[in-house]
């Protein structure tokens, strides 16, 4: 994939995790290329775009993710894991919900 095709799957994931995390209720502000979710408790999740290995990179407390785009979806390259199911799951260990 070139750099082009990425920076658009990427903005366009990183606008559809802006939009669910508003709809949710949590604050979320997007400076560029990051967007920090932060809850009530404090917790925060910061997804940003890494454009160097063509990566979306998730940081959240219970640990970091990695996922390249592969067949249609963003894939965490550890586990397999698809990025919307690791949000609705990071989402839910600060007992709030997200709906993609």
């Amino acid at each position: 994939m070139n750099e082009r095709e990425f920076n658009l799957l990427a903005d366009a994931a990183l606008a559809k995790i802006e939009t669910a995390a508003d709809e949710s209720g949590v604050d979320c502000n997007r400076s560029g290329n990051v967007l920090e979710i932060e809850f009530d408790s404090g917790a925060k999740i910061i997804v940003n775009r890494h454009d160097i290995n063509q990566e979306i990179w998730v940081a959240a407390k219970s640990g970091g993710f990695h996922f390249s785009y592969h067949d249609g979806a963003w894939i965490n390259q550890r586990d397999q894991g698809e990025l919307y199911a690791r949000l609705h799951e990071l989402f839910a260990e600060q007992n709030e919900e997200i709906s993609f």
